[in-house]
């Protein structure tokens, strides 16, 4: 397994702190950390180099750090809506991804690129959803995701309202248990 050394110029979400000496796979390296100007190549000559500005990045990444903390002062708390189109069980015709989430922070006055939108996996129901956004290394926004399938659903989402099924009652769960056993007796086990 082939290993790189490297500076990095920023922090690195688990990886570390900037400065730090690093070794990574060299396709993380070459294809992530290099372009994104995130690390150097540790050699003798980039090590000079990064010494040499160490006060001046420290001191630009301390600017972007206090930019992004006032950011987050002012969009704390913001919620996006996002209309989708779903099935009767809740479940979307598609999913919401980083994108429809960095379009809908823009519409809301956080400009914001996708590649910030930090979505461990893609949201694929109604409903709302807690997502991150790093809008600095050190700096995150928790943003609310409400999905629905019109503004006045989205409306009785974010006031904490159930919302069931269209013209049909919501199921409770001990219904369905109650359902599930009454089926088990009479044989009919179709799930």
């Amino acid at each position: 397994m082939a290993a790189m050394e490297l500076i990095l110029l920023q922090r690195v979400e688990k990886l570390g702190q900037m400065g730090d000496l690093v070794r990574v796979k060299t396709g993380y390296a070459r294809n992530f950390l290099l372009p994104q100007k995130k690390a150097l190549r540790a050699t003798k000559a980039n090590l000079a180099q990064f010494e040499e500005q160490r006060v001046q990045l420290e001191a630009q990444n301390l600017k972007r750090r206090e930019e992004a903390e006032r950011l987050l002062e002012r969009m704390e708390g913001l919620t996006v809506v996002i209309i989708r189109q779903a099935g009767e069980s809740g479940s979307l015709y598609g999913s919401v991804s980083a994108r429809d989430i960095a379009d809908a922070s823009a519409a809301s006055g956080l400009t914001v690129h996708r590649s910030q939108v930090v979505l461990e996996q893609p949201i694929k129901t109604l409903g709302l959803s807690k997502v991150r956004i790093a809008l600095h290394p050190e700096v995150n926004l928790t943003v609310t995701v409400n999905v629905a399938r019109s503004q006045e659903e989205a409306e009785r989402q974010a006031r904490g309202e159930e919302v069931g099924l269209a013209g049909e009652e919501a199921v409770e769960p001990d219904d369905q248990l109650e359902y599930g056993a009454a089926l088990a007796e009479a044989g009919g086990d179709r799930a």
